[in-house]
């Protein structure tokens, strides 16, 4: 192995400052705001967010929740929000990444490649952060405090994207108050998740490695199997196939699929259990809480067909399915062994559900003697 190859690291297969700079770049502008209305708006957020922590206790009976009020919450905007992804998916992809380069063969990049090549790959994930900073209300980021640098507390950090959640409640036409704390008792239940469940973050990042190695690792086919999840994806343009999408289709063997199925059950359980948080509330706590749920399902049935591909593409139409069949999976659970029952799944990775188990919880209950 010669000196060049030696000195080559994974960060140069992606430029993650490019990536945040083009996010930033390309991201559209938010709701016109005066700098007072910013601040106030920025106030009213964390005042949400503090309030939400004993619903949040109350609802999930879980005590982690007790402990939540001094841990990491940032008011952001969208380029803030995808720079701090690309620290989260640095971190997240790293393994996968030097993957490629043990696995590639002949020899190193030279120094003037790997920039082209981290440019290119940088610009094209910040042209996705940017289509996707504009869509994301709120994210609990469990995996912030392990990238280099990171400022991030050892739990994570909340991210509230401030622009997106204003633009929500105006095109809405709802009560911001009541909206912002529906949306704050969303993205804390995924906090006390974590915090019930410590080593969570430690058993997904290792998934995620684990399936981002397998999908990377072998860079002499990645690209032929990039190549034919395009056209899949071109040929159904005017359709999307359900619960597929051109990322889905780079899957082959069952190493992979078995990744992504364990991967998927665990999202539709916290993504649905949030939600049945969300849901959890009556109009004693938010007032306008029919209302809000009501126009909020109604979103997006008449997106353009642009976003429909870039949906499709990313998978994200496959992530809404991942809402109702956790919530459902949850509701289950909770009418046969109530809430504490369902608490059993924070205990270990054992107990976390399985994909079968997620479209029929009584297996789940079956193999927890429930």
């Amino acid at each position: 192995m010669d000196r060049m190859e030696t000195q080559q690291q994974p960060q140069s297969l992606i430029n993650w400052e490019l990536a945040a700079s083009t996010a930033a770049r390309l991201a559209p502008a938010g709701p016109a705001m005066s700098p007072v209305e910013i601040a106030k708006a920025v106030d009213s957020l964390r005042s949400s967010a503090d309030i939400s922590v004993p619903h949040v206790h109350e609802i999930t009976r879980l005590e982690a929740a007790r402990d939540l009020r001094d841990s990491h919450v940032l008011v952001v905007d969208r380029a803030s929000w995808a720079k701090a992804n690309t620290q989260s998916f640095a971190v997240m992809l790293q393994p996968a990444l030097r993957q490629m380069l043990d696995s590639r063969r002949g020899p190193a990049l030279t120094p003037v490649a790997a920039a082209a090549s981290g440019a290119i790959t940088g610009s094209q994930l910040g042209a996705v952060l940017a289509f996707l900073s504009s869509k994301v209300l709120g994210q609990y980021d469990p995996f912030a405090s392990l990238a280099p640098e990171s400022k991030a507390p050892p739990a994570g950090r909340l991210l509230l994207v401030a622009p997106n959640i204003i633009s929500v409640e105006r095109e809405l036409a709802v009560d911001p108050d009541d909206f912002r704390l529906w949306v704050c008792l969303h993205e804390q239940t995924h906090r006390v998740q974590f915090a019930a469940a410590p080593w969570l973050r430690t058993h997904m990042l290792e998934e995620i490695e684990r399936l981002s190695t397998n999908l990377l690792g072998n860079v002499d086919s990645i690209m032929d199997r990039a190549t034919a999840a395009a056209r899949s994806l071109r040929d159904r343009s005017a359709g999307a196939i359900p619960g597929r999408g051109a990322i889905l289709d780079l899957l082959q063997n069952p190493e992979e699929k078995a990744s992504l199925s364990h991967l998927t059950a665990v999202m539709s359980l916290l993504e649905g259990h949030a939600n049945v948080v969300m849901d959890a509330v009556d109009s004693t706590l938010v007032p306008t809480v029919k209302t809000i749920r009501q126009r909020f399902n109604q979103r997006g049935k008449d997106r353009g067909v642009m976003e429909k591909f870039i949906r499709s593409l990313l998978g994200l139409d496959a992530k809404m399915r991942q809402y109702s069949d956790g919530a459902k999976f949850v509701r289950a659970v909770v009418a046969v062994a109530g809430m504490e029952g369902l608490n059993r799944v924070w205990e270990s990775a054992e107990h976390l559900p399985t994909e079968s188990e997620i479209h029929d919880a009584k297996l789940w209950l079956e193999r927890m003697g429930l």
